[in-house]
């Protein structure tokens, strides 16, 4: 993750969360008393955030001793330590609850991700996410989809072209939109075409698209339609994909199958952070 963007953000939800300050820890814990919180997992899954965990109590205190155990990607199980931080306690109880739920939360994310893989259970195929994300998060889910073994699509508007319905409708055809794209672009940039139909496919293949995309399409209708396309052109599968139908698509053929539910429709991984006291 970008160690710049990512200082911003946690800034950003310390401000949301710290308002003038902890009303309920600053009234009862004198500035200095030093204490110990342990992040433990609390059920199954694959851990992500410790970037979360390192910067953010960092950015409340940079002399908090923060020690990280388990890696991003690791499988975890329950009562499992992720992380131990010790540190004076006022600046423990302010960054905890941002911080869990942000490691929590990437957490589910990259379960999620690392079960479609295993249910799709094709090392031909990639699993992909989409810019379905949380508004402010698309960096953090994003990342937390490749610790979970997938990949990433375009990250948003500016970096890829992505030629959906709509353009098509307002530009005309399938072929005008590409060429409006070709004429004002580099080569160094893709354009994926959003295909419904066996007539839009031989567009797209005829216009120049570099990736096609089956939008809704059943896993027996792509197989008829990738046979239009030359294997020189990437192909996409994505629409009406969940977790129950995601293994009839394996055998399509398609280079990728993009996943809006991988970071709109994941379960957070319960993680608590308890005091460790000294015995």
């Amino acid at each position: 993750m970008n160690q710049v963007k990512l200082k911003r953000i946690l800034e950003n939800f310390f401000i949301e969360d710290l308002g003038e300050g902890d009303q309920t820890t600053d009234l009862i814990f004198p500035q200095g008393k030093q204490g110990k919180l342990v992040f433990l997992a609390k059920e199954a899954g694959i851990f992500c955030g410790k970037d979360i965990i390192q910067t953010g109590f960092l950015i409340l205190n940079s002399g908090m001793d923060v020690n990280i155990v388990a890696s991003d990607g690791d499988q975890v199980v329950p009562g499992q330590q992720l992380a131990l931080v010790t540190g004076e306690i006022t600046d423990l109880l302010k960054g905890e609850r941002v911080i869990l739920n942000l490691i929590q939360r990437m957490s589910g994310i990259a379960t999620l991700t690392s079960k479609a893989v295993a249910r799709l259970n094709n090392d031909q195929i990639r699993i992909c996410d989409t810019r379905k994300t949380t508004p402010g998060l698309r960096m953090i889910e994003k990342y937390a989809v490749r610790c979970g073994g997938g990949y990433n699509h375009r990250f948003g508007l500016y970096d890829g072209v992505m030629i959906k319905d709509n353009h098509i409708s307002f530009a005309g055809s399938i072929k005008r939109a590409v060429q409006f794209v070709r004429s004002q672009t580099g080569h160094m940039v893709k354009i994926e075409v959003e295909t419904e139909s066996k007539e839009q496919v031989i567009e797209a293949v005829e216009a120049g698209a570099d990736i096609i995309m089956f939008d809704n399409c059943p896993p027996d209708q792509i197989a008829q339609l990738i046979k239009l396309v030359p294997d020189s052109i990437i192909t996409e599968a994505s629409g009406g994909i969940d977790m129950e139908n995601l293994a009839l698509f394996r055998e399509t053929g398609v280079d990728y199958i993009s996943l809006g539910f991988l970071t709109h429709s994941y379960h957070a991984l319960d993680i608590s952070a308890e005091v460790l006291l000294d015995k």
